[in-house]
């Protein structure tokens, strides 16, 4: 990987080549083997955020190398998807990692990105949806965004959520979790004019099939505007939502 920088930098130099085709040719160097990980090493430079460690059925050991690299290559790391006994190895090479339990997410937060953005807001339909809806939170916190949460506002009492529709409308992006039938999604889509990125949680009971039913029920959505990701995924929606604030804002700097 050296050796194509420096080739890379010398073109740059001798005239050979543009610094946007220099900048073109570096997103795709090589990675960093670890020989149980192949870890992308221009993640953020082809998608403005390093590679997320997912910690799920990986060993604490394994979890610890990774992000101990990552360590040299990013100032912010975001592992989800971990226990406590993977952030116990962590501490031991990244000693100001965060752990949150909720979420069960490791942040090491070193430096703050530039939040001159517009909102995310984070609804959840019930109490039982937070871990889903605090993964959302912290992924969109971490990557330079404002986020507002609007908690426990299911369709059972509408009242709760009529009650913040100007929280609502001047968000940039809106991300809506929740479990049993999903329907809280295609409310906040008929109120709002921005998108909408809905989460299905496995929260409910044996005919919601883990999750299942909300999914569906969402991809069903009547409201225009609402996209939907995985069950549980959290993290995906925030990611997402970091991607279409950065946009809107782009957009109206142009």
């Amino acid at each position: 990987m050296k050796e194509d920088l420096k080739h890379i930098l010398k073109s740059i130099q001798a005239g050979t080549l543009s610094v946007e085709d220099g900048m073109e040719a570096l997103k795709d160097l090589p990675f960093k083997d670890l020989g149980f990980a192949k870890i992308d090493n221009h993640r953020e430079l082809r998608q403005n955020y390093p590679e997320v460690i997912f910690c799920q059925n990986k060993t604490p050991q394994q979890v610890k190398e990774i992000i101990n690299y990552l360590a040299t290559q990013s100032v912010n790391i975001l592992a989800s998807r971990a226990n406590d006994e993977v952030y116990q190895a962590v501490k031991e090479v990244i000693p100001e990692a965060e752990y949150h339990p909720l979420p069960r997410m490791i942040v090491v937060n070193r430096h703050t990105i530039n939040q001159n953005k517009g909102k995310i807001v984070v609804v959840s339909a019930g109490t039982a949806d937070l871990p889903v809806a605090e993964e959302a939170v912290l992924t969109a916190e971490i990557m330079g965004n404002k986020v507002e949460r609007l908690y426990d506002v299911g369709v059972a009492g509408i009242h709760r959520l009529l009650a913040h529709k100007d929280i609502l409308r001047k968000a940039n992006v809106v991300i809506v979790v929740a479990g049993m039938e999903g329907a809280l999604a295609s409310v906040v889509g008929g109120l709002v004019s921005r998108p909408v990125i809905a989460v299905p949680t496995s929260v409910g009971y044996g005919a919601n099939f883990n999750g299942l039913s909300a999914l569906l029920s969402m991809l069903n959505s009547c409201a225009a505007g609402v996209g939907v990701v995985n069950i549980d995924n959290g993290f995906g929606a925030g990611r997402l939502a970091a991607i279409i604030n950065e946009d809107q804002e782009n957009n109206e700097v142009k």
